[in-house]
């Protein structure tokens, strides 16, 4: 088969040959000329290309050649003007020594000649002096954009390092700031400042009197961190890096920090690392009464529970965050010797949880008739420490001593006994009791669960359900298996399977999914995940797996008519709205829910043991669960919150919130006076044991 071919000319246009001009004798077109305009400009390269004395030469004899004519112009239409020709020159002298600041004194050649070199020390003098304020001023100002400045701040929190979490971080404690009169958050980080203040523009409470500093520099640089003032600050968050060796960056900026305040100088320090192995030395470097958090360790912990109780990842995300309630320690001067039971139902608008003892030891959901002692504080859940008032102990009551009695005059007369009072009426309450109910078995514990993905959180996630009685079963890769049915959940880790640092899975042909135990389980297939980089020096997405595993899932569920309950971490909240997520299927960041526990922790650190016993990986301690309304109140009954927690109490649990029906979000420390038909959908959030 022929393809006709056309070759384009070689020769130039006609237009293109006019501009190049006349051709030489050897045929080749001449250089064009250049112009007047082209001329001028390389003049004025030249020019400023020899220094500073010939442009200003230049320039004086420009101002001249232009002033000067125009003051002849001016002095010769002027009818005041002298007649002569020499008072003229005087007075065009003058006038162009007026507009050049060069006196325009007239007389002899010598006082002109000193009147000039006055003027020009003048204009020396006061050039330099506006040049040399002119640099320090934009010096100033790049060292501000820079971010080079010392904060003066006292109780401002600050925040050392930058990760994807800075931003949530940040976010939560401006909005606990936000509760007070004044406040300040400093952020360090070896990052542009004019950057950083971009990204977290957007976490600026609106109206709110809370100041964002950034200042560059390296957190792990002593002289840095004299510039965030951290001795006076409230709390210091460390937070790890996104890069290989952030543990190791955790601790250099550890003892940076300890060598910029000092061994004794009392400031709150929350850090955290990524592998568990570095948890000791970390420790070490902050020093005693710091809370370092494993964030391996606290994720796995998470989905743990997550898997335990379906639907929990809202609970404990808003149970987290400062929108909202949030647990709160109450000291008053009038606690000691009153028992839980009775400040529990004393609480006006908030949900008491436990007691936090002198020596720091949390018991959450106590017995009521546990009582506090001097210094002990009340651990609650409500909008505000501040805005928690407890009604001060009942009186105790005097039984007054029996009168006396004179001695009868007879033996035989009888002894009059007065009938005794009778007891005042209740008052009917406007809103009927809610009847209780007998409590129903525990939910029944997941026996089976299939695990999709791993990362190096995976082995940790496997231990924690073993604890729990719950038997961990690898899948393959992203690729659900022909019957997820079989199983009880489905938990998806983030991450790429085979990432640098990800353990290798326990051996055995029951924790990897092969029946046989031939071993070909556990890989992934190539397209399957998009999550695994095409080029190998590509860094690999965390939560593409995640996604992926999510649409098999959700294939499956549409293909069977049943959907499993699953618990799929993800890396980035950015990715949440894109996930493939089912009405049974909890959606938990890992990383945020780290974020906001050490906001949380900064802001009072005596919650740093009460969150410990909470997120314990245990099947039958104390930690929030996701019971039935009906246990506690019978359906249809119309009942205020403040009975349905009295209903709770009653069964050894301490109620904080409830879902209602057919709703995702969950409602923490309601009001407690508000009344509201109770359905058998209903989902009431509490604090207790199994």
């Amino acid at each position: 088969m022929e393809r006709e071919i056309t070759v384009p000319s070689q020769r130039a246009p006609r237009r293109a040959r006019q501009e190049a001009g006349p051709a030489d004798r050897t045929g080749r077109p001449r250089a064009a000329t250049p112009g007047v305009r082209d001329r001028a400009r390389y003049w004025v390269d030249r020019t400023v290309v020899r220094g500073v004395t010939a442009l200003v030469a230049w320039l004086a004899l420009a101002c001249l050649a232009l002033v000067a004519p125009v003051s002849a112009l001016l002095v010769w239409t002027d009818a005041r003007s002298p007649d002569t020709l020499q008072g003229k020159a005087a007075t065009i002298w003058r006038t162009v020594g007026q507009t050049l600041r060069l006196g325009g004194e007239v007389g002899p050649p010598l006082r002109i000649a000193l009147s000039v070199f006055l003027a020009l020390v003048s204009l020396l003098y006061v050039s330099t002096l506006v040049g040399l304020v002119t640099t320090a001023i934009t010096d100033r100002l790049a060292e501000l954009e820079r971010g080079q400045t010392t904060v003066v701040e006292r109780g401002h929190t600050v925040v050392l390092g930058w990760s994807e979490q800075t931003p949530t971080v940040v976010a939560e404690l401006l909005a606990a700031h936000a509760q007070r009169r004044r406040g300040a958050v400093v952020v360090l980080a070896d990052r542009d400042k004019t950057e950083m203040e971009r990204e977290l523009r957007d976490a600026l409470p609106p109206r709110a009197r809370v100041r964002l500093l950034c200042r560059r520099g390296r957190p792990a640089d002593p002289a840095a961190l004299a510039r965030v003032t951290p001795a006076a600050a409230e709390a210091v968050l460390v937070l790890p890096p996104d890069a290989p060796g952030a543990d190791a960056q955790v601790i250099r900026v550890l003892l940076a920090l300890r060598a910029a305040v000092g061994e004794s100088c009392p400031v709150r320090v929350v850090a955290a690392v990524r592998d568990g192995a570095r948890l000791p030395t970390a420790r070490l470097a902050a020093g005693p009464g710091a809370v370092v958090l494993d964030v391996d360790e606290l994720a796995a912990r998470l989905l743990v529970q997550c898997v335990l109780e379906p639907g929990l990842a809202l609970v404990l995300e808003d149970l987290l965050d400062f929108a909202g309630a949030e647990l709160h320690t109450l000291r008053s001067p009038g606690l000691a010797g009153r028992r839980y039971g009775e400040l529990s139902a004393a609480c006006p608008d908030a949900c008491a949880v436990g007691i936090v003892r002198a020596d720091g030891t949390p018991h959450l959901n106590p017995p009521p008739d546990t009582e506090l002692a001097p210094g002990d504080a009340l651990v609650v859940l409500a909008e505000d420490h501040r805005a928690t008032v407890l009604p001060p102990a009942p009186a105790p009551v005097r039984v007054p001593p029996p009168a006396h009695v004179p001695p009868p005059a007879r033996a035989s007369a009888p002894v009059q006994v007065p009938a005794p009072t009778a007891a005042p009426a209740p008052v009917p309450s406007p809103v009927p009791a809610p009847v209780p109910v007998p409590v129903s078995v525990a939910k029944a514990l997941p026996r089976r669960v299939l695990v999709l993905g791993w990362n190096r959180r995976g082995a940790r996630v496997v231990e924690g359900l073993a604890r729990c009685g719950v038997t961990a079963v690898r899948g393959d890769g992203v690729r659900t298996p022909a019957e997820p049915e079989a199983y009880d959940r489905v938990i998806v880790l983030a991450g790429p399977e085979d990432g640098p640092g990800a353990p290798e899975a326990p051996g055995g042909p029951e924790f990897s999914g092969d029946p046989d135990g031939s071993g070909d389980h556990g890989r992934s297939g190539g397209a399957e995940g998009f999550g695994a980089p095409a080029d190998p020096g590509e860094p690999a997405d965390p939560d593409g797996r995640t996604l992926v595993a999510l649409l098999h899932l959700r294939a499956r569920e549409r293909e069977s008519g049943r959907a499993v309950p699953a618990v799929a971490e993800l890396t980035d909240a950015r990715n949440r709205p894109l996930a493939p997520a089912g009405p049974r299927t909890d959606l938990l960041v890992t990383g945020r829910l780290a974020a906001l526990l050490m906001a949380q922790v900064s802001q009072n650190d005596r919650l740093a043991a009460a969150f410990d016993v909470l997120f314990a990986p245990t099947g039958d301690g104390v930690r929030v669960r996701l019971r039935p309304a009906a246990d506690f109140v019978r359906p249809g009954t119309a009942a205020s919150f403040a009975e349905v927690v009295a209903a709770a109490a009653r069964h050894g649990a301490s109620a904080v919130g409830y879902r209602p029906h057919g709703s995702a979000r969950p409602r923490l420390n309601p009001p407690k006076g508000a009344v509201r038909v109770w359905s058998a959908g209903d989902v009431l959030i509490v604090v207790g044991a199994a």
